[in-house]
């Protein structure tokens, strides 16, 4: 019976054509006749809860200062894919075990939450891919260039400081 089952929806996959007829106009979509929109229409009954906010920037604070200040204030700050505890993607997985090997205060924002954020740290560092790691206020890079500067010693020079004064205040 399971193969009959599986051979009749493999037949009705095969019999539904490749290409749909769907075509994108102005921020919605239609297919098979049907429209999605991926834009909050400008309908004056939309109630207030359903209008997507920045959360940040409804706070007053611009996003590029609060990337200013995270990085100013933050010993070590990863922007990144997911959080420390659960990375949601190989590169920040990586970077974060770099980081964790030298038990430093490790600060983070998971840029996955919010696309503005992404954006604004994207144009502060003027650097394209994630995560972004910041040392003492410095752009470093990567999780590529972070795992070099493990590889060759540069990280633990740059973080000696940093494991030495949580070790004093603890």
């Amino acid at each position: 019976m399971a193969r009959a089952l599986s051979s009749m929806v493999l037949k009705g996959i095969a019999g539904i054509p490749a290409a749909r007829s769907s075509r994108i106009v102005c921020g919605s979509f239609y297919d098979n006749g049907m429209r999605y929109s991926t834009t909050v229409p400008s309908d004056p009954d939309t109630h207030q809860d359903f209008i997507p906010t920045n959360k940040l920037e409804s706070g007053g604070v611009s996003l590029k200062d609060v990337v200013e200040q995270d990085v100013k204030e933050n010993p070590v700050m990863i922007y990144m894919k997911g959080v420390p505890e659960f990375p949601q993607c190989g590169f920040s997985s990586l970077a974060v075990r770099v980081l964790k090997q030298y038990d430093v205060p490790l600060s983070s924002r998971n840029i996955l939450e919010d696309p503005e954020l992404k954006n604004a740290v994207k144009a502060f560092s003027t650097w394209p891919t994630f995560p972004q790691i910041f040392i003492k206020g410095e752009f470093i890079g990567g999780s590529d260039i972070i795992l070099n500067l493990h590889q060759t010693g540069e990280l633990k020079e740059k973080l000696k400081d940093l494991a030495a004064s949580q070790e004093r205040s603890e």
